[in-house]
């Protein structure tokens, strides 16, 4: 396996990846398949050229299987801050450290942004394997958002996390 910044070029792999994404696990994620389907890989193409938006992919065999997205707060007094956000690795991946290897790489990242002091993320109440990958990371909760999603008539709560550097 190997992590690399996704450039313009894998547009259209991570495009697929996030369509996947939110079919498999639509309480995970803001966006949903219907806004996204809507869209087009271009959208990315333009995001992975940017310097305020870092996204990781990890390879497997030529493959994108998983990915996570960092991005740097734009207003002045927040610029201290970083978030992680969109991470996902396919289900057939999962339980073998792709997940850590990603937020591994994104932590490295951060540190690597000037006056970025801080993580923040946020991630359902019920995504435990998440949470305590998370919480390896030195990420702590600072709060629970209740009934942050709607799916439906259904509701989910997010936990709010933030990692000092």
């Amino acid at each position: 396996m190997k992590i690399i910044r996704l450039k313009p070029e894998h547009a259209s792999d991570y495009y697929q990846l996030r369509i996947e994404a939110l079919q498999n696990s639509p309480e995970a994620f803001a966006s949903s398949y219907e806004e996204e389907v809507a869209q087009s890989a271009a959208k990315y193409e333009t995001r992975f050229g940017m310097d305020d938006s870092y996204t990781f992919g990890a390879l497997q065999d030529g493959c994108l299987v998983g990915s996570v997205t960092l991005l740097r707060e734009q207003v002045k007094k927040l610029s201290h801050r970083v978030n992680i956000v969109a991470m996902y690795v396919k289900p057939e991946y999962r339980g073998v450290g792709i997940a850590a290897a990603l937020m591994e790489k994104a932590i490295q990242a951060a540190r690597q942004i000037d006056e970025v002091e801080q993580i923040h993320l946020t991630v359902v109440t019920t995504n435990v394997p998440a949470v305590k990958m998370y919480e390896k990371n030195e990420f702590t909760t600072y709060g629970t958002v209740k009934r942050s999603l709607k799916l439906g008539p259904n509701y989910v709560d997010e936990l709010l996390m933030v990692c000092f550097l």
